[in-house]
């Protein structure tokens, strides 16, 4: 069974087509290791009766002849900001106690169509607000890797738990979301591979709003040929988002045997940051050195309003925040705090229900939609989003896809930062442009800090392209041969 849990969804996928073994046994095997790593507490709920019921219809379909889906019986975790029909929903928060879905978000109802196995609904940031996974109401997930000093690390956030899950070997793939780093951070920190796709590639209906112009669902795996699998059946067009991308979806997986040889690599002046630990830039420079080996050409480009990405991103996202969030009110769903009138309760119920960083986004987000402050803020701040996006476009006239580093240092140890937001939100200084523009980007494990920590290298490419993301990932992938492990797993 330990076996089992050491595939990759692609080995699985093949395993089970053969025969070597059936969908419930390893659906089985994951429920084990999920028990297995509990202590990590990646999962906020688990679902294992509904994963065995969901893996015997897997068999019952291969034994018929059926058609089968693209994930069909494959044990996947599910990002507790997806609405699940039946099956608690959180965000993490305290303000959605007993929230359960009548309803399913259309990116886990194409999982399941596809056959997935969902194993349960992972810990994250409370409403994807975190680079940590620490301010989630159910506490924080622990990092399966460890540093030498032995002290408890935080897989990154917001989608720390799916992260977690899927490095510990507790789950073949995860999704999660992408806010301004979210997927792709956590990847990072855990050695997992995190793909954001195109905004409006795949339906934000039923994920819970946090900033609705930079939210987009993605696949968290331990390949990039697992990643193209997953975003196969996770994305295309849906009616009911406003913002999903009326466009045919391309053959994600055959793209990744195309190789980089021509291809033209862009590297980022404005990436090259002071204080970026040397480690960081080590890794940089030999992924760099690594393309050029593979017959790539590596070009310097320039994204000049980079260095103005981070104070926009911390604009635009509390302010729709700010907006999202006004829904909690304590009437409709979830906690309730009674008190002398409806105001009261309001207050009441808004002020247990928030947990810390939420309240601090929502204060910014208010004030920076205020009468007064609007123009000086919020509309300012989207017009340098716009010149960002530009940078791009000028970028990527020139090459086909960027390489930069994912973070600019390896997971952190819990607790710290958490006295200091700005720390924090450094965390995403190397993701949030990409998802200012709308872009897709990866992480790929690519090398070992000196504290025996996995670092990622990120690519990122012009819009709707994630066919050249995952050549170039893949590439990526077989050059840096990341075989680590971490200590603490599953299997």
């Amino acid at each position: 069974m330990t076996m089992l849990t050491g595939l990759t969804i692609a080995q699985a996928r093949d395993g089970l087509d053969k025969g070597d073994f059936s969908a419930e046994e390893l659906a089985g095997a994951h429920i084990e290791a999920v028990e297995r790593v509990r202590h990590l507490n990646a999962f906020i709920t688990e679902t294992p009766e509904l994963a065995l019921d969901a893996a015997r219809a897997s068999d019952a379909r291969r034994a018929a002849g059926g058609a089968l889906g693209a994930m069909d019986g494959i044990p996947i975790a599910i990002k507790d900001l997806f609405c699940t029909e039946g099956v608690l929903t959180t965000a993490g928060s305290h303000i959605l106690d007993g929230f359960v879905p009548p309803y399913e978000s259309t990116v886990t109802a194409n999982l399941k169509a596809g056959g997935a196995v969902m194993l349960g609904k992972t810990n994250l940031d409370e409403f994807a607000m975190g680079s940590s996974n620490m301010t989630s109401y159910y506490g924080p997930v622990i990092n399966p890797w460890k540093a030498a000093d032995g002290k408890h690390r935080v897989p990154g956030g917001s989608s720390g738990g799916s992260a977690a899950a899927v490095a510990a070997r507790a789950a073949l793939g995860a999704i999660g979301t992408d806010t301004g780093g979210s997927i792709r951070q956590p990847g990072a920190f855990t050695g997992t591979v995190g793909m954001k796709p195109t905004y409006g590639r795949c339906s934000r209906w039923g994920v819970v709003a946090f900033a609705s112009s930079l939210d987009q669902p993605g696949p968290m795996t331990r390949t990039v040929r697992d990643a193209a699998i997953m975003l196969q059946a996770m994305a295309g067009f849906d009616a009911k988002d406003s913002t999903s991308a009326p466009r045919d979806l391309p053959d994600f997986e055959g793209a990744l045997a195309s190789g980089v040889k021509g291809m033209r690599i862009g590297i980022p002046n404005e990436y090259r940051m002071d204080g970026t630990p040397k480690e960081v830039e080590n890794l940089w420079r030999k992924g760099i050195q690594w393309f050029k080996d593979m017959g790539a050409e590596t070009v310097d480009v320039s994204l000049p309003h980079t260095k103005y990405a981070l104070p926009t991103y911390y604009i635009v996202a509390p302010a729709e925040a700010s907006s999202n969030l006004a829904r909690y009110d304590g009437v409709r769903y979830g906690l309730r705090v009674p008190g002398d009138s409806l105001d009261d309760q309001y207050e009441l119920t808004r002020a247990e229900g928030f947990g810390d960083e939420v309240r601090r986004r929502v204060m910014i987000g208010t004030y920076v939609l205020s009468a007064g402050y609007y123009d000086a803020y919020y509309l300012k701040a989207q017009k340098v989003r716009t010149l960002i996006a530009q940078d791009f476009r000028n970028a990527f006239e020139d090459v086909d896809v960027l390489l930069t580093p994912t973070t600019p240092s390896a997971a952190f140890v819990i607790g710290e930062k958490m006295d200091d937001p700005i720390a924090m939100y450094l965390n995403d200084i190397f993701t949030v442009p990409a998802s200012m523009a709308g872009l897709p980007a990866i992480s790929v494990p690519a090398g070992l800090s000196r504290d025996g920590l996995p670092l990622g290298l990120h690519l990122i490419a012009p819009a709707f392209d994630e066919i050249t993301l995952f050549r170039a990932a893949a590439a990526l992938e077989e050059a840096a041969d990341f075989t680590a492990r971490p200590g603490e797993t599953g299997e």
